[in-house]
């Protein structure tokens, strides 16, 4: 369970970090927005830090969490409802995450 809150609070602080400047670039919000959006983007990487396991199981891993985030995001602040396609993605993106992180290993 910890691990997965990682992810979300790590997904959170990637997807924060990105918005922020297209709100500045495509909805010509001010230029302050940059520097919210360089702070979420650094918390964003030293979250990544904080797995005890190997970068390239943690970075492959994140990436199925990410897409759920990005569909909850889509709803939520885009107003946009998922489709069933989307949520069947993002729970396929979720059992590969929960595949790649908690498998049993041998050292």
């Amino acid at each position: 369970m910890k691990t997965l809150l990682l992810f979300l609070v790590t997904a959170l602080a990637e997807i924060i970090g990105c918005y922020l400047p297209w709100l500045w670039l495509r909805k010509q919000g001010s230029p302050w927005l940059l520097v919210p959006a360089a702070a979420s983007l650094a918390l964003f990487a030293w979250l990544l830090t904080l797995h005890p396991t190997a970068t390239g199981r943690v970075y492959a891993a994140y990436g199925g969490v990410y897409v759920c985030v990005a569909l909850l995001w889509l709803w939520l602040v885009d107003s946009v409802k998922p489709s069933r396609w989307d949520l069947l993605g993002g729970s396929l993106c979720l059992l590969g995450m929960a595949v790649i992180m908690f498998a049993p290993r041998s050292n």
